[in-house]
């Protein structure tokens, strides 16, 4: 059975959601439809029905919880889930790569496209950033453009901003 629960933070709530084989997905929820596009997301990424469950999501919030109560290096260490992103070779590279992007710190989409051994692919990094399904846990927010401008963000630039202050990244004040 696939679970999920709610997170009301700072900056909106946010959906989590997992399975047996671990954490799957963590967005914040956008639009009125929001909560049962994630839901139908959990379900085709599982094969399984979902059903809401703090129990089950309790690592992930408490770890969600302490990273904005402050703790912004919460995910520099893996929490307790497992994770379990659905995406192509290619992407599971790239979201292997923004694991390792340590908080306060920020890489450009190019440096991320090396970092895969697909020099010159920024645009199709960018893509890969773009589609990954655990925001915050796995650092999307912590991409930015090769000149240094904060490039794009699927939930939002002002999230982005806010996000990188609360890691103590100059420059990207909220």
């Amino acid at each position: 059975m696939a679970w999920y629960d709610l997170l009301d933070c700072e900056l909106g709530t946010l959906f989590v959601g997992g399975s047996g084989a671990g954490l799957h997905r963590v967005n914040f929820l956008r639009g009125e439809h929001a909560l049962d596009d994630e839901v139908l997301s959990l379900e085709a990424d599982t094969g399984e029905a979902a059903e809401q469950d703090s129990e089950a999501a309790r690592p992930a919030l408490e770890a969600l919880a302490a990273y904005f109560g402050g703790a912004s290096g919460a995910f520099d260490e893996p929490c307790a889930l497992p994770l379990a992103p659905c995406g192509t070779p290619f992407q599971q590279r790239v979201w292997e790569q923004l694991r390792a992007i340590p908080t306060g710190s920020t890489r450009s989409y190019g440096e991320i496209a090396a970092a895969v051994g697909k020099p010159g692919a920024a645009r199709a990094v960018g893509g890969a950033v773009g589609s990954n399904p655990i925001s915050l846990i796995v650092p999307c927010h912590r991409v930015v453009a090769s000149d240094g401008s904060i490039g794009g963000f699927a939930s939002g630039l002002d999230r982005k901003r806010w996000l990188l202050a609360h890691e103590g990244v100059a420059g990207y004040a909220a």
